[in-house]
């Protein structure tokens, strides 16, 4: 039987932030500090199989611009699956409670995904982001060109224009 459990970032134990982080070191093949970093403050869902962490999500507040609207943006990372747990719906049991998350708490969700990941963000209904990608820096708006194509949203009660220019604010390491 697997438990899904949602808990704060400040609720977490050292032992299981320990356990989550040895888990992305392994799901990613390793993790950077600032991609760590991207994780934290926000709500993680746990996976658990017995008394093991078999997966994680976190979602995190961040700020999104887009058609001359600031949007308070769910922001999905982390998302990472045991290696011998794969194939089995558990990316898709901690999507079902992220999008719970977001929902109740955003104006949308949204995500940056590489090719495997974007079929299970597809098939549960996020939308690929179309239009061009820019992030708020301390230089002013800068393009991300390279982003294009690899971001999905998930609308919640705010009209979107898929085609349309999306900005993120601004962190360190990857902007999206």
């Amino acid at each position: 039987m697997i438990d899904i459990l949602a808990v704060h970032t400040a609720d977490l134990d050292p032992t299981t932030t320990k356990a989550v982080h040895t888990l992305l070191q392994d799901a990613f093949d390793g993790i950077s500090e600032q991609d760590w970093d991207h994780c934290l403050g926000g709500v993680h869902v746990l996976a658990r199989e017995g008394g093991d962490l078999i997966g994680h999500a976190s979602v995190v507040q961040r700020q999104l611009l887009h058609d001359g609207r600031a949007l308070r943006a769910g922001y999905v990372e982390a998302v990472g699956v045991h290696g011998s747990h794969r194939r089995r719906g558990i990316g898709g049991m901690l999507m079902a409670e992220i999008e719970r998350v977001v929902r109740g708490a955003y104006d949308l969700g949204a995500l940056g995904a590489g090719d495997e990941g974007a079929l299970l963000y597809a098939g549960r209904g996020w939308q690929r982001w179309r239009g061009p990608t820019s992030a708020l820096t301390p230089a002013g708006v800068v393009r991300t060109p390279e982003e294009d194509g690899s971001i999905f949203v998930l609308p919640v009660d705010v009209p979107l224009d898929l085609t349309g220019e999306l900005t993120c604010d601004h962190r360190a390491g990857g902007l999206w």
